[in-house]
């Protein structure tokens, strides 16, 4: 556990990522450092490690949180889409290892002035770099036809209400009452049926991911990061990626499929026929854990890029 924010599937990332002492190792999505920290401690010592988030706050809890391993971390704020141009500015050739969490962390979720959360007050933001100038969950709520409103809570939430919602978003704008997370949360839950609420997530679960995906474009460029990712790598090298959402998840899997079987020469041999989930004690020590599904992939040889 790292400044609150418990990292999944920790244990299981260690197994296919081997880190040993120097090796080279690239976290895509560092977060608070969590497997950040496990991975340089599982190399010491002298494995080092590239960081990299687009969130600037989550780099200065992970710059504290891993500041006694010294000169063997760096950290950078960027977004990995950019990876090709983030390594090369730091230098960074061919890594034995990488990882990629996609998920949002629980310093994020539990920071009310993000907006991340149902469960406390906060402004609609959701933007993973308030820095960056970029649009906000509320200008989305706001700005956004009833229509598109209904596509983007249906795609990106897999959500089956999302046009009752949307209609019930409009509504509540118009009046002016559609300006903080809970005035959001309490829309969604007044358009879903009581007797079809899930089970074990909150009715506006769905909603809030698929604007959290929308406001920070995270379903855009992943294809092509992950690529860039796996072009880094040594060969022997390997790469996890832990996703959320299926959609993310998908993306994976079709890509490391893609690349295990070209017309030409391989460049990666898939490690994990199926996903890796976490453990009925993870997910009970940790339930935003339950969601979670890692993806491995070994670099081949001679494959992709040289």
């Amino acid at each position: 556990m790292t400044g609150g924010h418990t990292p999944v599937l920790v244990q299981e990332v260690l197994a296919l990522l081997h880190p040993r002492p120097g090796g080279v190792y690239l976290d895509c999505t560092v977060g608070a450092g969590g497997h950040a920290r496990a991975i340089l401690e599982a190399g010491a010592p002298s494995a080092r490690l590239v960081g990299i988030d687009r969130d600037p706050e989550a780099i200065a809890s992970a710059r504290e949180a891993l500041e006694q391993f010294g000169e063997r971390v760096r950290l950078m704020q960027g977004d990995y889409r950019e990876l090709s141009q983030l390594a090369a500015a730091v230098g960074l050739g061919q890594c034995d290892g990488i990882i990629c969490d996609l998920g949002v962390s629980s310093l994020q979720l539990g920071d009310p002035a993000r907006g991340f959360s149902f469960s406390t007050e906060g402004p609609l933001d959701m933007r993973m770099d308030r820095q960056g100038g970029a649009r906000t969950a509320r200008d989305l709520l706001h700005r956004l036809p009833e229509q598109e409103l209904a596509w983007v809570i249906r795609t990106y939430g897999e959500e089956r209400w999302a046009r009752r919602i949307a209609r019930r978003i409009v509504a509540a704008r118009r009046h002016g009452s559609l300006e903080t997370t809970r005035d959001l949360a309490a829309v969604v839950s007044g358009a879903v049926p009581r007797r079809y609420w899930p089970r074990r997530i909150h009715p506006a679960t769905r909603t809030f991911q698929a604007l959290r995906i929308a406001v920070n474009e995270e379903l855009d460029g992943l294809d092509d990061a992950l690529e860039a990712a796996i072009r880094l790598l040594a060969p022997a090298g390997r790469i996890c990626v832990i996703a959320f959402h299926s959609l993310e998840d998908r993306v994976v899997k079709h890509l490391f499929r893609r690349l295990a079987a070209p017309e030409g020469v391989p460049a990666v041999r898939v490690l994990t026929r199926r996903p890796i989930t976490p453990s009925v004690e993870e997910i009970a020590g940790n339930p935003r854990a339950r969601s979670a599904k890692l993806r491995a992939a070994e670099r081949e040889g001679n494959g992709h890029g040289g």
